[in-house]
């Protein structure tokens, strides 16, 4: 009876094993921080950031001091001059606040030069991490440098068909 409660158990065990599944973890962070590419593309983007707020630094202090010269100046001006000034300082300020959002702001500048120089290199890294979990029969590759992320899933593991036909979604 125990020969045959051990040999059952036994060839439990087996089978989850054999349907265990492989994954693997990672962290991109420090992957490309050892990467010359990525270093030198990244001081090309401090480089150019650097150039681009010192226009900017440049620019708003030009403005600060027209603030000023029109504070000092106000009580000189007649209404219609003082209109002019005012509206001259909120088209500077305007073309100040387009700059830097056209520079630094969402899908700005700074982040279409990113794309250009950085995602090659992490195009790059991807294609290894994939080489290596196919390689290997990893059905899952993690990515623990900004918080658990699934760079690398197996296509047959995805059972997103399955949910769209329960629910009657085609």
């Amino acid at each position: 009876m125990k020969k045959i409660l051990i040999a059952v158990l036994s060839f439990m065990l087996l089978t989850v094993a054999v349907q265990a599944q492989k994954y693997a973890i990672i962290d991109t962070r420090y992957i490309l921080d050892k990467m010359p590419d990525y270093n030198d593309a990244q001081k090309q983007l401090d480089v150019i950031a650097v150039g681009w707020q010192k226009d900017i630094d440049t620019k708003q202090a030009d403005l600060d001091k027209m603030y000023q010269n029109f504070e000092a100046e106000q009580v000189m001006l007649t209404e219609d001059l003082r209109k002019k000034r005012e509206d001259q300082l909120y088209n500077k300020e305007k073309e100040l606040r387009d700059l830097q959002r056209k520079r630094f702001g969402f899908e700005g500048d700074l982040f279409k030069k990113r794309q250009e120089l950085i995602k090659p290199i992490q195009d790059k890294v991807y294609n290894a991490v994939q080489k290596i979990a196919v390689m290997r029969g990893y059905d899952f590759v993690l990515d623990k440098s900004e918080g658990i992320t699934i760079i690398f899933a197996d296509p047959k593991l995805d059972k997103s068909e399955d949910v769209l036909k329960e629910l009657g979604v085609r």
